[in-house]
């Protein structure tokens, strides 16, 4: 299950953390975290999954919730390969889920 669906709290920590409180199975609220630089890179100025340290040609790092879903969006101006800077977002549902109260990555 996408992890914001049984979130009471989200929040970007660092620029990099993300902090939770989860719903787990029974309905307890659990801490959880994830380093997002783990997994999350950057590709020319794009948000790349399965990649790593998109923190380190970063700027103005957001996390927004949008929409009736309040879907989680990890916004930022990246770099690219030739110097340029270029606004880029990413979902965070699309591979960030809750296994039992715990953030895990898909």
């Amino acid at each position: 299950m996408s992890f914001h669906l049984s979130a009471v709290s989200i929040e970007l920590e660092d620029d990099h953390i993300l902090k939770t409180v989860l719903r787990d199975a029974d309905g307890e609220e659990q801490d959880s975290e994830l380093d997002l630089n783990q997994f999350i890179g950057n590709n020319d100025g794009s948000f790349a999954w399965d990649d790593k340290n998109f923190q380190e040609s970063a700027s103005n790092i957001s996390l927004t919730r949008e929409g009736d879903e309040e879907i989680p969006v990890l916004r930022a101006t990246l770099g690219t390969v030739e110097g340029e800077e270029q606004e880029a977002d990413i979902n965070l549902a699309e591979r960030i889920g809750n296994d039992n109260g715990t953030l895990v990555f898909n």
